[in-house]
């Protein structure tokens, strides 16, 4: 059998009974919604708008319900935005490279475990600033290109079911220099600091059994000194 294309969005539908399967295939992604959360400070004006650039299924949704905005998830794949409308968020087909929205709509873009997957990454930062008002805020997660992001992600990730085989491309991760030069020609200045799961999540979710029997949370992500395998960013536009 011949392997899968690599990061062919194709897979999503696949996978899309993963998205809320507790302890499943995308476990680790409800950890990073979790840690994004916490860089989103509440609304602080009434109609105030997060994009959630490359919703998936929503799991954004539930970590910020309370804090007062009307979320819109863009996304390609409908079973994930299918699954998004279930838990409030608004759904919008199409591609984080064009994002099919009005310029300054945004009072926050989430942009979690997305960039990674973008072929044209200049354009897709042009984008998520564009639609980003004057003030705004970028909130975003994503996979470092250095050997050990790459080792971690795909060579050892797919070997121990961290990864759903194929679903990176470990030529399209960016460092994060590169994304901060990109965002800050948008008006855009990018902070980034390095994130990692706890072990004691990450071994009890490798472990035990996947489905009906895990229980969610299984761990969290947490600060790292190290941008070296995974990084938050977050920055304001000018």
């Amino acid at each position: 059998m011949a392997p899968p294309v690599r990061n062919d969005p194709r897979q999503y539908d696949d996978l899309a009974g993963q998205w809320w399967r507790p302890g499943g295939d995308f476990e680790l992604l409800h950890w990073l919604a979790a840690a994004r959360a916490t860089r989103v400070p509440p609304a602080v004006r009434p109609g105030a708008v997060l994009v959630d650039a490359g919703c998936g299924g929503g799991l954004l949704a539930p970590h910020i319900r309370h804090l007062g905005y009307r979320h819109v998830g863009v996304d390609l794949r409908r079973p994930g935005l299918t699954q998004s409308a279930a838990r409030g968020v608004l759904p919008v087909a199409g591609d984080v490279s064009a994002l099919p929205l009005a310029d300054g709509c945004a009072d926050v873009v989430a942009a979690g475990e997305i960039l990674e997957h973008v072929t044209d990454l200049p354009g897709t930062v042009a984008e998520l600033a564009r639609v980003l008002r004057p003030g705004g805020l970028v909130v975003l997660d994503t996979v470092n290109d250095t050997a050990l992001g790459r080792f971690v992600t795909v060579t050892a990730g797919e070997w121990l079911g961290i990864a759903p085989v194929g679903l990176h491309d470990p030529a399209l991760f960016v460092r994060p220099r590169r994304l901060a030069a990109e965002f800050a020609r948008h008006g855009v200045a990018l902070r980034v600091r390095g994130i990692r799961p706890t072990m004691t999540g990450l071994v009890r979710w490798l472990v035990l059994p996947h489905g009906a029997t895990a229980r969610r949370p299984m761990g969290r992500m947490v600060p790292t000194f190290s941008t070296a395998v995974l990084y938050q960013g977050e920055g304001r536009k000018q």
